[in-house]
């Protein structure tokens, strides 16, 4: 076999990469810095605009204050349709006398919510790298708390998304019962929008739900202050004909049945800490407007459940089937006519649109934890728009499948949901109780109270709802949580496997030079095997060109022929033929260059495959994919580098 030599030019020598190479670098960074100096328009300024317009750029790509209300609020907001609700469903038990205690649970729900909205804040400033729950507990209480921390969020967070879009499909299908067919496939269609909009950016999706926000908080506050000027309900047309859910003779509440209508409320606390899991969205200073974020959030949420439960009492409502109680507030505070239906309109598409909240505070919590080997890389990796694209992309495929799980009903997913928040809040808190004893910043035995006491109600909540709700499904989040757990664990040990075995940490020995070897596959002669043949001529210290040929009788003609123009054009590589009793062409390859590394163990081997890169994308549906074939074929079965070379085709071809 005949072999290429290198061209005289080509350098025999490896290339300095030790002290002389630095002085070489040292000296061309003084030349262009010199340069810059001398110059009143030189290269510095020049880089320090593209470093402002990058700068820029990123801003560009990042939440103000009001955005992030609007990316990362939708869960908590949209839980104002179900949060009093679901508190006054619970009290009905004890019939109208347990009605009466809807405002006092609601303030306490509200005296929670100011709690973890003042510890959030506390979280924002101290970690503002974002996690939220993981981040504290990783920082304090150790790494396997932190994992059930990131587990609980991740959980919840899957489950926001399914239980949002079906509850926003079901309130439509309510006014249109002709759809209730087609749910599973309307809740897929949600999803699909509101992934679409997420993969163009946090800020897209922000500027998207901006005005859907604005309008459900509007409604809200509107039926709050107008039903506050009312002594009576104007109008009870939703509830007639509706029987009453509520018990009779029932003269008694136990501590019991509030703690389980506490828990039921503490839904609407959903949401809370997304604006901490995702403050390196936020534009700089990002921690402030963060805290700003959170604030904001707070404020209107607990405005909106007190005022809501305010009107409760006034208007002494009564729950009855099948229609909710926001819809009777509506009702009886503005009267059955358009303002009615744009309460239950904005609430329908908040609903919906509620899961994005987990599309603005997963992705950035499994960055984090790809960041720490617990997750794969790819969730880190970052689009154009400041966009984990991977974490976006996996969170809509499971929510996807539990869509298709529960056929598209609320009821299936709603005992599953708000269990992993409340145990991410109550690690959360203890957390940061840890943190303030190691910091003793001052005023931090009032912090540490007000940590505390969160931690305390946050837990009692996660008990009883755990409880109560377990036989109806919450056992598969029990399950689930621990799993969960499992798995990061397991991805862990194989990147610290992987890492071992690369030396990560070490120092590895000093680089040095082997004999090169290219193979180069061909199976026709044009200018794209020309370009191939310099590119290995100019890779390797030898060269040897390959084909795959066939016994079959058109097969043998072809490569006979190729062999005659091969001979004629005679480019200085010699051309090795390779049988195969199949039509495969990646195997015959793959065993020759597997032959050539046992026969020649200190040789360094190159596969270079050259392809053609159409001018139109519509014009890769023409290739027949030999290259990838044979890449998949070598980088299987041996350890030799693979090079595909790109011959370009101009748009003219």
């Amino acid at each position: 076999m005949s072999m290429v030599s290198k061209p005289a030019s080509r350098s025999e020598e490896p290339p300095d990469t030790g002290a002389g190479a630095a002085a070489g670098a040292r000296a061309a960074s003084g030349t262009v810095s010199g340069t810059a100096r001398g110059t009143t328009s030189g290269t510095a300024p020049a880089t320090v605009s593209d470093a402002a317009s990058a700068s820029a750029s990123d801003a560009r790509h990042r939440l103000t204050a009001v955005q992030g209300l609007a990316a990362l609020s939708l869960d908590a907001m949209a839980s104002v349709a179900y949060g009093p609700e679901s508190v006054v469903l619970v009290l009905a038990a004890a019939g109208a006398y347990g009605l009466g205690f809807t405002l006092p649970v609601t303030l306490a729900i509200a005296a929670l919510l100011a709690v973890l909205v003042a510890s959030y804040r506390q979280v924002i400033a101290a970690f503002p790298n974002g996690g939220g729950s993981y981040a504290v507990a990783k920082a304090h209480l150790g790494r396997r708390t932190a994992l059930v921390a990131a587990a609980s969020l991740i959980l919840d967070y899957v489950l926001n998304v399914a239980v949002s879009v079906t509850a926003g499909v079901a309130a439509l299908t309510s006014a249109f019962p002709s759809l209730y067919g087609d749910r599973v496939w309307l809740c897929l269609a949600v999803l699909v929008l509101v992934t679409g909009v997420n993969l163009r950016g946090i800020v897209e999706s922000a500027k998207a739900f901006i005005v859907p926000t604005a309008v459900f908080i509007a409604s809200i506050l509107a039926v709050v202050v107008v039903g506050l000027f009312r002594d009576a309900p104007v109008s009870t047309v939703t509830a007639d004909g509706h029987a009453s859910v509520l018990a009779g003779n029932a003269t008694a509440v136990g501590a019991l049945l509030l703690l389980k209508a506490f828990a039921a409320g503490c839904s609407a606390l959903t949401g809370v800490e997304a604006v901490a899991n995702a403050v390196p969205s936020f534009r700089a200073p990002a921690a402030k407007r963060a805290q700003r974020t959170e604030v904001a959030l707070g404020a209107l949420l607990g405005v909106m459940l007190i005022g809501l439960s305010v009107l409760i009492g006034r208007f002494h409502l009564q729950p009855v089937e099948g229609v909710t109680v926001l819809a009777q507030l509506a009702d009886a505070s503005l009267g059955h006519n358009w303002g009615f239906y744009v309460v239950q309109f904005a609430t329908m598409i908040l609903l919906a649109l509620a899961a994005n909240t987990s599309f603005g505070g997963l992705p950035v919590l499994m960055a984090l934890l790809a960041r720490d080997n617990y997750l794969p890389h790819v969730f880190g990796l970052k689009a154009d728009r400041q966009v984990h694209r991977h974490g976006v992309l996996a969170l809509a495929a499971v929510a996807a499948a539990l869509l298709v799980f529960s056929g598209g009903d609320v009821n299936t997913l709603v005992p599953l949901f708000a269990i992993g928040v409340f145990v991410g809040f109550t690690i959360c808190q203890v957390g940061m109780v840890r943190h303030w004893l190691l910091e003793r910043s001052p005023g931090y035995r009032g912090k540490i109270a007000l940590n505390g006491f969160g931690a305390l109600l946050t837990g009692v909540s996660a008990v009883v709802v755990t409880a109560t709700k377990f036989t109806e499904g919450a056992w598969l989040i029990v399950i689930a949580l621990p799993l969960v757990v499992l798995a990061f664990e397991s991805v862990h040990r194989a990147y610290a496997r992987i890492g071992d075995r690369l030396g990560l940490g070490r120092v590895p020995e000093t680089p040095h030079r082997d004999h090169s070897l290219v193979v180069v596959p061909v199976s026709h002669l044009s200018k794209l095997t020309c370009e191939a043949l310099n590119a290995a001529v100019s890779l390797g210290d030898e060269v040897v060109a390959v084909t795959v040929t066939h016994s079959a009788p058109e097969d043998r003609q072809a490569a006979e022929s190729l062999r005659r123009d091969w001979e004629l054009w005679n480019p200085g590589v010699d051309l090795l033929e390779l049988p195969s009793a199949t039509r495969t062409v990646g195997r015959p390859v793959a065993a020759y260059v597997r032959e050539l590394t046992d026969r020649h163990p200190g040789t360094r081997v190159t596969v270079l495959i050259p392809e053609v890169e159409p001018a139109h994308l519509w014009q890769r549906l023409l290739q027949n994919q030999r290259g990838a074939v044979v890449a998949h074929a070598v980088r299987r079965d041996t350890n030799a580098a693979i090079c595909r070379l790109r011959f370009r085709l101009t748009s003219g071809a």
